[in-house]
């Protein structure tokens, strides 16, 4: 932080030979801000869900990983078996037998969680298990112990004569990162144990089957306008049996039907074990979209597989089910709690019906076979839902020839709200594209920048979070037309990341915030009300200047009016080596006296990268400024993004 804090308070000697940048913004703002702007897309990437967000300690809770055993070690002798048969529901069909012959000889089995299980002196932890006993009267011990085997917490639960779910709370007595939990059988007989599974108490709201509050509030930071989930190309999977199909998502965690994760080996990364429990489930999405105040935006299959992957798709006169899915799950979310998939709502605890005003129809998709499974969907949904504003896919890169056949079908009638475009590229296209919807055809749909980060040797820092701050001035410019952006990936686990960059990292522990998500997090919390246009004279780059192709402008900046605050909310990026003196006027007058906040995300930008082990070393800071009214004259220093919020009447 050095560096910035002197880039803040020295720059004349760098700035003198530069001409000022003229920026005049206008009093009266052209077109509202949809709340809806900028927002989060989720997807079990990276291990984003199980073993990240949702905080399930337990790994292979219900024995149902291709390797049952998997984060697993038998205890006893003989050892104990994974059974089928009689499973508490036949979508999950695999179980722990333990046979007891003496109750000095215990058998069970002990769980490592993922990478280990954290726990804290004094924290308390929910454990739940669905057993049964051949006798009617059986014993389990559960066990949370360190990496050496000491015993942290320890209880017994009763089991019965068929399929129970018990729940103890433990309280640990010491701290580690490598924790166990070991369920053990004490009774004669034979136990049959199933969705074990131990939560900390203290997870967001508290919900038994929770989020981690600190991945949780990290979201609730970035002020988020949507949720789109459950995400891209897992919505298609690798083949069609592959695919996410909701229904498997709700009801009793116990009932969810387990998938394979699509993540489990692409690009020659392979960890065949990563599996998708569904525990966090689309009630589950939902209820953190009403948490966060963010718009649902979920994603539905359309009968087609990944399109990379050559899976295969539906027959397009065999849609119907899936056309009947997407039905249902509007109903599942907008339905009275006296209809069909209202009352599934409900009786999860949720009886008023949730907020539901998009829907996504395919993720990624492209070509003629896209179309046509398109269309039916449409015209089912928009029959009984004509409100409901649906999206659209253009392919994988917005620009190539998969985007244009989709643009082209739509001038060819093929009717939607919105398309969503998607860019992964370099910084430089970045800075070169900026403006790309400043004279985007307004007669078509709108859109929603769906996927999008900025990509140098896949790295998250500053440099590729100034080029995507610069992109977003765009966004905000044209909030009459771009009323969805969101960045992707979201998460990453260290040592089971299939994708970089990604907006956060952590472990089972720490929580890394990127420059990425801190230019997102300025964003969403400065979101304003309405345009106010603005112009900026003098803002070409000299000739003879080096620059990246395609880029001609100094800076790139936006502006808004906070209606509420009664403030001009200024978003200026600076990408470039030097300091910009700037000076800063009203269309209509001069700015009145007062104070101006002023928020500067900035450092040396391919040296400024947070970490796990180093998280701050990026970050927002925030100062005032005093303003005797009259133009505002101020830098803006190199390679940095910043918020002014300035006056602008009584």
């Amino acid at each position: 932080m050095l560096f910035f804090s002197r880039a803040l308070g020295l720059l004349t000697c760098c700035t003198m030979f530069l001409p000022a940048l003229e920026m005049t913004i206008a009093a009266q703002p052209s077109h509202p801000v949809p709340p809806t702007l900028f927002g989060i897309f989720f997807e079990d990437i990276n291990h984003g869900a199980d073993g990240g967000l949702y905080a399930e300690l337990v790994q292979n809770r219900s024995f149902e990983h291709p390797d049952p055993w998997w984060a697993w070690t038998p205890i006893g002798t003989p050892a104990p078996l994974i059974a089928e048969g009689t499973p508490v529901d036949p979508a999950n069909p695999h179980y722990l037998r333990l046979a007891v012959t003496d109750p000095a000889q215990p058998m069970g089995a002990v769980n490592a969680g993922w990478d280990g299980i954290v726990l804290d002196p004094g924290a308390t932890y929910r454990c739940r298990i669905h057993a049964r006993h051949d006798g009617g009267a059986g014993t389990l011990r559960v066990r949370l112990l360190d990496e050496a085997g000491k015993v942290l917490a320890e209880s017994s639960l009763s089991v019965g004569a068929t399929w129970q779910r018990q729940e103890v709370i433990l309280t640990s007595t010491g701290r580690t990162d490598h924790g166990r939990l070991e369920v053990l059988a004490t009774a004669r007989g034979t136990t049959d144990v199933d969705v074990v599974s131990l939560f900390p108490t203290a997870t967001w709201k508290d919900r038994p089957n929770g989020l981690r509050r600190d991945l949780t509030q990290a979201l609730a930071d970035l002020h988020p306008g949507f949720l789109r989930f459950p995400g891209g190309c897992i919505v298609e999977g690798q083949n069609m049996a592959n695919a996410y199909r909701w229904k498997d998502t709700i009801g009793d965690v116990a009932t969810r039907r387990q998938n394979k994760n699509r993540w489990t080996d692409s690009f020659n990364i392979k960890e065949p074990q990563y599996q998708q429990t569904y525990g966090l489930g689309f009630f589950e999405y939902f209820e953190l979209c009403e948490d966060l105040g963010a718009e649902p935006l979920p994603i539905i299959n359309c009968g087609m597989s990944c399109q990379f992957e050559k899976g295969g798709h539906v027959a397009a006169n065999a849609l119907d089910p899936y056309i009947q899915d997407a039905l249902d799950l509007v109903e599942f979310a907008r339905g009275p709690a006296t209809s069909t998939w209202g009352a599934r709502r409900a009786a999860m605890g949720h009886p008023a019906p949730f907020r539901l005003n998009f829907l996504g129809v395919g993720n990624e998709q492209w070509g003629p076979e896209y179309l046509e499974r398109y269309r039916p969907f449409h015209a089912a949904l928009k029959a009984r839902y004509p409100d409901l504003q649906l999206v659209m896919a253009t392919g994988p890169l917005v620009g190539d020839g998969k985007w244009k056949a989709i643009m082209d079908g739509i001038r060819g009638g093929t009717s939607t709200d919105i398309i969503d475009e998607h860019f992964y590229r370099h910084p430089d296209w970045f800075l070169a594209e900026a403006n790309r919807y400043d004279t985007y055809d307004r007669r078509g749909p709108k859109i929603f920048a769906g996927e999008y980060a900025a990509h140098l040797d896949r790295t998250s820092s500053l440099r590729v979070a100034l080029a995507e701050a610069a992109m977003m001035t765009g966004f905000l410019r044209n909030a009459d037309h771009v009323v969805m952006a969101s960045y992707a990936p979201l998460f990453a686990k260290r040592g089971h990341t299939q994708w970089t960059p990604d907006l956060i990292y952590f472990d089972n522990r720490r929580v890394c915030l990127t420059p990425s998500y801190h230019v997102q997090a300025l964003f969403g919390a400065h979101r304003p009300d309405a345009v106010l246009p603005l112009t900026l004279a003098d803002n070409a780059i000299a000739a003879g200047t080096p620059a990246p192709k395609g880029v001609h402008q100094r800076i790139f900046a936006a502006a808004g009016l906070d209606a509420r605050q009664r403030q001009a909310v200024v978003f200026a990026v600076n990408p470039r080596d030097q300091a910009e003196p700037t000076t800063i006027t009203l269309a209509a007058g001069s700015l009145p006296a007062g104070t101006i906040g002023r928020t500067v995300l900035g450092g040396i930008p391919d040296q400024a990268l947070n970490t796990l082990e180093a998280p701050a070393v990026v970050q927002p800071v925030t100062d005032t400024l005093s303003h005797g009214g009259g133009p505002l004259r101020l830098n803006l220093p190199p390679h940095s993004l910043t918020v002014l919020r300035v006056p602008v009447g009584p």
